[in-house]
Parts: C-alpha cells; sequence; structure tokens
C-alpha cells in the first residue's frame, strides 16, 4: 500500500473490519462527500467478499431499513427480504404438548404509523454483496490488509497494516469484531461475560407458507427462533432458526447425523409449519455480553461489535451496529461541512453521545431477558406469563415495544428517520 501522504489530512478516513455497519457507513459518507473524502475500507477477510456471511440472517428493522433506502440500497435488497408481519411469543418446555401464546404483535392490528411492518428478515449474504458493490461504485477503496495498529500523532492517526506499510488518515473506526484488536490497543475497557448458551443457527425448508410470521419459543436452555425468509423458487418455503442452547448440550444435541439432529430440530419446531428439512447448517457459536466503556478514543471510533455485543433474544444486534453506522455518518459529516477535521474529540464526543444511552439500554433489556426466560423456575415463569399477557391486553404498552422493535424515534439520526446526511 505504501505511504499515503497525498491522502492524509482532515478529509480521509480508513474502516478497519468489513462488517455490515463498517461497509454501511463507508457507502454513507462516500454517498455524501463523493471524491472530496478519501475512504478506505481494510479487511484481510475481503477476498471472500460477501460469501463469509452465507449462512446468517438478521432481522431489519423499520429505522435501518429506512437508510439503507435512503442510501439507495434496498432496491438491492428488497428481492431478497421477507416482511416480519407477525411475532407470536410463546413459554414452554420441549416436551410440552401445548405451547401457550402469551403475546401477539402483528402488522394487522399494531402495524407502525406509514403502515409497514416492523421489521424485514434478510439473509446476510445478498445484503453484504450489495453493500460491496455500492462501495465500489461510490469510490471506496477496498484493501485487503488487516489494520494492526492505529497510533495518533499531530494532525492524524497512522494506521499500520499487515504487509508493514501506513496510512495516516484522520480518523481510525474500529469495526474490528468483539476482539477488536485496536480497542484494545487504544486502551478501551470492556464489560463482559460469557453465557453458558450457545447460539445456534440454520436455515430450513418447510411444507407450509409462515405468512410472514415469526415465532419465539421461550424454553428452559434459551428461546428458540423461527423467523421467516423469502422462499426460494425450487427450494419452497423457508425460514431461519436461532436456536440457544446449553453449551454443555450442544455437543450431544449436533453431534450425530443429519437425521438426529433434524429430530432435534423437529421437536422444538412445532408442528404449525408441516414438515421440515435442512437448507443450511446448523452451527453453533458461543454467546456473551459485552460492552466498550468509551466508544472512543484519541482519533480512534469504535463500531458494531468492536463497541458492543448482545445476546440474540431480541435480534437486535445488527440493528445496534447499523445506528451506529448512522450516528457516527451524521457526526463526521457536520465536520466535514464545516470543513472541520472529523477526528477530533468534538466529534466522536458527538457520536458517543448520541448511542452510548440506546446502547447499554438495550445490552441491558436483552441480558434482563435471557435471564428472565432461560430457566425453569415456576415463581419465575408464572411471574413473566403475567407479564407478557398484561402487555398483549394494553395497546399503549403494546404500541410502545412495536415503536422500539422498529426503531421509531422522533429523535436520532437522521439516516434512521429516512432523512439525507
Amino acid at each position: 500500500m505504501g505511504e499515503m501522504g497525498r491522502r492524509s489530512g482532515s478529509r480521509s478516513l480508513l474502516v478497519a473490519g468489513a462488517g455490515l455497519p463498517g461497509l454501511t457507513l463507508a457507502v454513507a459518507l462516500k454517498r455524501a462527500h463523493g471524491p472530496a473524502l478519501d475512504l478506505a475500507v481494510c479487511d484481510p477477510g475481503l477476498p471472500a467478499g460477501a460469501a463469509r456471511h452465507r449462512g446468517r440472517a438478521y432481522a431489519v428493522a423499520a429505522g435501518p431499513r429506512r437508510m439503507l433506502e435512503r442510501l439507495g440500497l434496498w432496491e438491492a435488497i428488497a428481492p431478497v427480504a421477507e416482511p416480519m408481519r407477525r411475532l407470536v411469543i410463546s413459554d414452554s418446555r420441549v416436551g410440552d404438548p401445548v405451547r401457550p401464546v402469551f403475546l401477539t404483535f402483528g402488522h394487522d392490528a399494531d402495524a407502525t404509523p406509514d403502515g409497514e411492518p416492523f421489521a424485514h428478515m434478510v439473509e446476510a449474504e445478498p445484503m453484504a454483496a450489495a453493500l460491496f458493490e455500492a462501495a465500489r461504485a461510490a469510490g471506496v477503496r477496498l484493501v485487503s490488509q488487516g489494520v494492526r495498529a492505529a497510533v495518533p500523532e499531530a494532525g492524524g492517526i497512522r494506521a499500520a497494516f499487515g504487509d508493514g506499510t501506513s496510512e495516516k488518515v484522520s480518523l481510525v473506526v474500529a469495526a474490528d469484531g468483539a476482539r477488536s484488536a485496536l480497542r484494545e490497543a487504544a486502551g478501551i475497557g470492556w464489560v463482559g461475560w460469557s453465557y453458558p448458551q450457545s447460539g445456534i443457527v440454520a436455515t430450513v425448508r418447510h411444507e407450509r407458507d409462515h405468512e410472514g410470521r415469526a415465532f419465539e419459543h421461550f424454553l428452559p436452555s434459551g428461546p428458540f427462533a423461527i423467523l421467516p425468509l423469502k422462499a426460494g423458487g425450487d427450494l419452497g418455503h423457508r425460514s431461519s432458526i436461532v436456536w440457544t442452547e446449553r453449551s454443555a448440550d450442544v455437543p450431544a444435541l449436533l453431534g450425530g447425523d443429519e437425521a438426529e439432529t433434524l429430530a432435534e430440530i423437529e421437536r422444538r419446531f412445532g408442528a404449525e409449519l408441516g414438515r421440515i428439512a435442512l437448507e443450511h447448517g446448523p452451527s453453533a457459536h458461543p454467546l456473551a455480553f459485552g460492552i466498550a466503556r468509551s466508544f472512543r478514543a484519541p482519533r480512534l471510533a469504535l463500531l458494531g461489535d468492536a463497541a458492543h455485543v448482545i445476546h440474540p433474544v431480541a435480534g437486535q444486534g445488527l440493528n445496534l451496529g447499523l445506528a451506529g453506522a448512522a450516528a457516527l455518518a451524521e457526526a463526521v459529516t457536520e465536520a466535514l461541512r464545516l470543513g472541520l477535521d472529523p477526528g477530533t474529540d468534538d466529534v466522536l464526543k458527538a457520536y458517543e453521545r448520541a448511542r452510548r444511552f440506546d446502547t447499554v439500554a438495550m445490552a441491558a433489556a436483552t441480558d434482563g431477558l435471557n435471564r428472565l426466560f432461560s430457566n425453569d423456575s415456576l415463581p419465575l415463569r408464572l411471574t413473566r406469563d403475567f407479564g407478557l399477557g398484561l402487555v398483549d391486553r394494553l395497546p399503549g404498552l403494546k404500541d410502545f415495544f412495536i415503536g422500539q422493535a422498529a426503531g421509531r424515534r422522533a429523535q436520532g439520526p437522521r439516516l434512521l428517520r429516512g432523512e439525507a446526511l
């Protein structure tokens, strides 16, 4: 890569990590500033492109969906996005013959004000492909090198790459994952712990149409979610499952042949969608909680999993990352349009103020939900089932939770409201 002195200064930015939040930030900034801003996304895994996201799917809430639409990305994603029109929540044990439904959120009765679904299920691979294509078209430099260090110096920060070269830029965005080396090198503390659980993800085909319904079955070992995916031609009706299980039990549950694994899934899946078959997976991933003590250091901003990792119980991990991208893009844009350096403390403080409270609140909520539901305590079961039923019977409270899930806020980053930077 070599020394990039001609690109250094107050209009250059580097994103370390080509995950979905980092790519979204890059596209947003290049669309807003064009050639006036030099921007690179650096990741040693870039040669794999979108393929490394295969097998994952995300619930994209209405706010981030509006951002993707404003950036001109949703047109490419929409054909593979399935509207989530109803969410059904039940609480039971694996062997229970009946799964009582305690709470439903539905598009028909509880739509957002403009009638849109509160979320769309999107498979990660086509979403990443759309982001890569948009980044290339906007002029983002895609660099197949990892950033091994970022050291502030006069007027900027020097990023050192795996091949021994370096580049001076105004701001480095650490979007390099939960085990962020840049976060650790900057001395930013991390509050977190591992759950005694793993998240098992798989894609299944099923006999009957899901009709845009999502199911969240709370079981003693953790939630079992069935999330609607776009029908896949000859593949027929499809859903993604996110199955939280005790880590100690995962080898026994997934260690057999495909028929045995499918039988374990069927026990939790239920019969409502008919017969099922595996399309992709399953794969298990240890679950953890973590949040950075600060989202910034001198000329360094944390984004996505480098800043926060939450339990998947509410499906909000990616939405938090995309909201962070929207807030950081807004803070950087405001500085650039005033002719200011986007890497200064004032800019990074504005970004942190915009995201800190919401992030901590969502992290605490998902941790609390997991602890409340991932057990078989009778008193807790009675309490939580009463609470779910109460929410179901109170339209105002129910509407509040729908608004939170959909990212419906009068305030917040402009992109999440569907407005231009």
